[in-house]
């Protein structure tokens, strides 16, 4: 208890810089794999704060090291991500973004905050634990390949190896003060699809000399909807019911009123939770639409580019981390949260190390809080970010000492 009352100060002492950190990642976004005064601006607050940090992950990627008490014995990694979304702000506030067209529209810059600040407090009570923290800033989570998956391939698991891994994602749909944790299978892979319908164009008042692919593009897509979107028509697949969603968000065919294109081009998503299904939905896809381009003796192309895999939390250490959050913010703020069909490059993280990926409450009903992320609107209720670093701290020094 005492170690807690002390984080609990400490999260009150740092809330102030915390705050302003936040205010200046928001006013200040940048695209993925362009985070390069981010990252400056990062590395200038860790220097500040004496703590050990190396750069050159996927060029704009950190990773900083505060050691503790017999630091060899463990280490946990800390995931921040830093890129911003290509939306223009519409808050009237005064950290509004200053970048046309580019917001911090998914809480990106409340996170790369709350690792700082989650650094600021273990550093200072790095005589409390054994082991080492290890903060990675990265960038890139909201583009593929994944600035995980790529500061991966660049080591971050090693030198030192990661034993566990932590998390966090801002939940505008939560008051902020709570929190929650879904432990096992938690968020989808995400693969983009890509599919190019090639008919036979012409004057629409003469069908007898044009193929419209408009048509062969919508059957397409009613045919892949009845076949995976229909309730039911998953079971006895793997045994039981997946997961899934494919759904298609854009179809452009240049034509006119009387005018019937050469071309139909279509994108969507594919989610699921169950890898081996993944790749037979893949096949699936690629026969549904060779059958129905033959059916009509034209050429159509689909490309599948395959993306983030499912998010997975360690059961046993999810566990723990839901126990610790009752204690540091009591029962009535931790909650336990239903699957969901968004998709997160944390997941790469999870599929090596055993980790805990959980959502902070960020939404105030009161105050008007309450716009989802990926929105023009997107803001938080600052008040999360004292309880984010506080008990993000208290999550790795619990299981540093466990």
């Amino acid at each position: 208890m005492e170690l807690t009352n002390k984080i609990k100060s400490l999260s009150k002492t740092y809330f102030q810089k915390v705050l302003e950190i936040r205010r200046y990642l928001h006013q200040h976004p940048e695209l993925s794999f362009k985070e390069f005064k981010t990252s400056q601006y990062i590395q200038s607050k860790l220097s500040e704060a004496g703590i050990a940090f190396t750069t050159g992950y996927v060029e704009t990627g950190i990773v900083a090291l505060i050691k503790g008490k017999n630091p060899t014995k463990r280490t946990i990694l800390l995931r921040a991500d830093m890129d911003a979304l290509p939306i223009e702000e519409k808050n009237n506030v005064p950290y509004k973004s200053i970048n046309n067209g580019v917001m911090h529209a998914c809480g990106h810059d409340v996170h790369s905050a709350i690792g700082l600040g989650a650094a600021f407090i273990l550093n200072e009570l790095k005589d409390e634990f054994e082991g080492t923290v290890k903060i990675m800033f990265q960038p890139g989570e909201e583009l593929l390949p994944g600035g995980a998956s790529l500061m991966i391939d660049a080591g971050v698991l090693e030198n030192p190896k990661v034993d566990k891994a932590i998390a966090l994602h801002v939940f505008p749909s939560m008051e902020a003060g709570k929190v929650g944790f879904k432990s096992g299978m938690y968020m989808a892979s995400t693969d983009e699809l890509y599919i190019t319908v090639n008919g036979k164009g012409g004057h629409a008042a003469m069908p007898a000399d044009y193929v419209n692919p408009l048509l062969i593009a919508s059957e397409i897509i009613l045919e892949i909807n009845n076949h995976f979107m229909k309730p039911g028509a998953l079971k006895g697949t793997l045994g039981e019911t997946t997961p899934t969603v494919v759904a298609f968000g854009k179809i452009e065919g240049k034509g006119a009123t009387n005018v019937i294109p050469e071309k139909v081009e279509m994108e969507g998503t594919f989610r699921t939770m169950d890898e081996k299904w993944r790749t037979i939905v893949h096949h699936e896809l690629q026969r549904i639409v060779k059958t129905i381009s033959d059916k009509y003796k034209i050429a159509s192309v689909i490309r599948i580019e395959k993306g983030y895999p499912f998010l997975v939390n360690d059961i046993d250490f999810t566990n723990a981390c839901f126990a610790v959050a009752q204690n540091y913010l009591g029962k009535e703020n931790v909650e336990e949260l239903p699957l969901r069909m968004t998709a997160e490059d944390f997941a790469f993280i999870t599929q090596k190390v055993p980790s805990c990926f959980y959502r902070l409450g960020t939404g105030n009903k009161e105050k008007a809080i309450t716009s989802g992320v990926h929105t023009a609107t997107f803001d938080i209720d600052e008040s999360a970010l004292e309880t984010g670093i506080g008990l993000m701290a208290s999550l790795t020094i619990a299981e540093l000492n466990r």
